[in-house]
């Protein structure tokens, strides 16, 4: 398994906005860059400067994750038939661990890969560790009778900070949620503008 070493609410401020829309993002109060010149950086940014950043925010937005499994994810997406750029994002939300962040069983997309690798879930019957398994329409996700009660879940079932997108049905009592279809970009509930089409620039050019 990889680890992110940085902060994560870092990423908030290096990429300029606050992408989860979570209340107690620095960003809010410092909404620059960080470091010792972030405030007065004012560069004109170039079309490869749009499109990286287009990249690292999709990819910070999914628990950060690897440039390496990124990258894969795009090629797989590019070899698709259909737009790219939608099929990127489907790919992304596919995820298991996007899946039980969707499904507010945990408050972050972070503490939902942590979830996840720790075997607190549980696929169509069947335990899953991998935060990266790809999931199909019809596939059933739930919290393992012993991971119920822990605080963080119940933080976020009762957590009003974000609703969950209706390509996701979760029943609350039974701690389950079925992955009904694959989401196009106009579905999926980003706090923030994604541009996945400007992803597909970047690895294309």
């Amino acid at each position: 398994m990889s680890r992110r070493h940085s902060a994560k609410y870092k990423i908030d401020r290096r990429v300029g906005e606050n992408i989860w829309g979570r209340a107690k993002s620095p960003f809010n109060k410092r909404n620059y860059r960080p470091g010792q010149h972030g405030q007065n950086r004012r560069n004109k940014v170039s079309d490869f400067g749009t499109q990286l950043m287009a990249k690292q925010k999709l990819k910070a937005y999914y628990g950060d994750i690897t440039e390496k499994q990124f990258s894969k994810t795009y090629e797989e997406a590019a070899r698709m038939k259909g737009n790219s750029a939608e099929n990127l994002i489907g790919l992304l939300e596919s995820r298991l661990d996007a899946m039980v962040y969707r499904s507010k069983f945990v408050p972050t997309i972070f503490a939902a890969r942590q979830f996840v690798n720790h075997g607190h879930v549980t696929v169509n019957g069947r335990r899953c560790n991998i935060s990266s398994a790809r999931l199909k329409p019809g596939d059933v996700v739930q919290v393992r009778e012993k991971s119920r009660n822990l605080a963080l879940v119940l933080e976020a079932l009762g957590s009003g900070e974000r609703d969950i997108p209706d390509y996701v049905e979760v029943d609350p009592k039974a701690m389950t949620s079925t992955y009904k279809r694959v989401p196009t970009l106009a579905d999926v509930p980003y706090p923030v503008k994604m541009e996945p089409s400007q992803v597909v620039e970047f690895y294309s050019s």
